[in-house]
């Protein structure tokens, strides 16, 4: 018993005729007749009683409609509602990022968009973790690093480039740091994660690869963190662009080698947007991606 043959049995016998309701949906007469006989099939019972000329309901059938007409009509009442829903920017917005990215990054883009979209609220779960998108009910998770290998959708928003960075003030009265090599000898501040705790890699433009053993006295698991840390002088640190470029424009910090690509891990990582399916997209999630990807196109900020 489907919502169509239910539908179908109220609007036949609203309208006293199969023919009627075979040509309002331009549809075959057999094909209403049939739906209703299985229907009835399936009930056990009869819904109509048919002469040559004249339709009408059973007894059985007038009781039956009374209960279900109520429902058919609030089913396509919450159907067009959520269909509405998914085409109209509005509702909850579940977002979920990292800490850092949230604060540095996403958290100064949430006015702008709701001043856009008032009718989109935004439910925003900043957790270094990575949460189940289905489990928790996200709409959209944006996720750094290699390609999430997860059971959903995913497509890039960014590149990331790491960078070697430390404070003006500290690099006073210091001998300088022209080589990465010279940093194994250096107490840097550190993520507490493989790669970015014990190695990090650079590459040359000319494509020749150094990895350097690092060491140092402070980690952190926080970006925003170890950026404070290396403002006030505490030592050079690897960081993402998006992190650490404003911090760069405004003198406080310096990238050491410009010339340097860098990577604890692998050097082609990104900023990830990942959600659980492409297959009817709601125009909540579709508009707040579009307004993510707005800053790349334009060239304003990386995100």
């Amino acid at each position: 018993m489907d919502l169509n043959s239910l539908a179908l049995f109220v609007e036949v016998a609203k309208a006293g005729s199969f023919a009627e309701v075979s040509r309002r949906r331009n549809i075959d007469p057999s094909s209403v007749s049939r739906t209703i006989a299985g229907l009835e099939d399936t009930l056990d019972f009869r819904l109509f009683q048919r002469t040559t000329r004249r339709l009408s309901l059973t007894e059985a059938g007038d009781t039956f409609l009374q209960r279900v007409a109520p429902l058919v009509d609030e089913l396509a009442v919450a159907a067009a509602s959520a269909l509405d829903m998914s085409q109209t920017p509005s509702g909850i917005l579940r977002v979920t990022t990292s800490v850092s990215f949230g604060l540095k990054v996403l958290v100064p883009l949430i006015p702008s968009f709701r001043h856009e979209y008032p009718d989109v609220d935004i439910d925003l779960e900043l957790t270094d973790a990575n949460l189940d998108l289905v489990a928790e009910r996200i709409d959209l998770a944006i996720r750094l690093g290699l390609r999430p290998t997860v059971d959903a959708v995913s497509a890039k928003l960014m590149d990331t480039r790491y960078r070697v960075c430390v404070s003006p003030c500290y690099l006073e009265g210091r001998n300088p740091i022209s080589d990465p090599r010279q940093l194994s000898e250096i107490a840097c501040l550190r993520f507490p994660f493989i790669g970015f705790r014990n190695q990090w890699t650079f590459r040359s433009r000319a494509g020749e690869v150094a990895q350097v053993p690092i060491k140092g006295t402070v980690t952190a698991t926080n970006a925003l963190a170890l950026l404070r840390l290396a403002i006030d002088g505490q030592g050079p640190v690897l960081l993402a662009d998006w992190t650490v470029d404003d911090a760069i424009a405004e003198g406080k910090l310096v990238d050491l080698f410009p010339d340097h690509t860098v990577t604890a891990t692998d050097f082609d990582t990104g900023v990830w947007l990942v959600y659980p399916s492409g297959a009817h997209l709601p125009s909540k999630v579709r508009v707040f991606i579009d307004y993510l990807r707005r800053p790349v196109r334009q060239g304003v900020a990386k995100v």
